[in-house]
């Protein structure tokens, strides 16, 4: 199915780049009508994604992150959340509750789990030394919610 509408957004790795991602999809998606918390899981869930690829991604260097959105006539927006960084070598693995990466910052790795829990779908592709692509998927209901 094609989507009605679409965007693309390509930033710095930045950690002051996240609120950015997160408020820029978020008014996106406002097109659909959705409610606050269906905007506020949008939102988490992209701050998510986008700080994977910032912290695991990219580890100690700076890369673009690349984020495309498209809205369909059934309600569903699907979001893209790629970068071109190290990769995950186990996907499963990574997807566990409490798992990361970086232990040293203090990361709780529940990134995935908290994506899960707030959107409809969630794929995962990765190959090492090239990168990982986060897919996530949620039907908006609105008001009739």
């Amino acid at each position: 199915m094609k989507s009605g509408n679409s965007m693309k957004l390509e930033f710095e790795g930045r950690s002051v780049n996240e609120a950015f991602a997160r408020t820029a999809v978020a008014a996106f998606a406002s097109q659909l009508d959705p409610t606050i918390e269906e905007l506020s899981d949008i939102r988490t869930a992209v701050s998510e994604a986008v700080t994977n690829c910032i912290v695991h991604g990219y580890r100690d260097r700076l890369g673009l992150v690349y984020i495309t959105a498209g809205l369909f006539s059934d309600n569903r927006i699907i979001i893209r959340i790629r970068d071109k960084g190290c990769g995950i070598p186990d996907i499963p693995k990574a997807m566990e509750p409490l798992f990361t990466t970086a232990p040293e910052e203090e990361r709780a790795g529940l990134g995935f789990a908290v994506m899960q829990s707030l959107m409809d779908k969630v794929r995962v592709l990765s190959h090492e030394q090239k990168g990982t692509t986060v897919i996530l998927e949620k039907r908006i209901r609105g008001k009739e919610a």
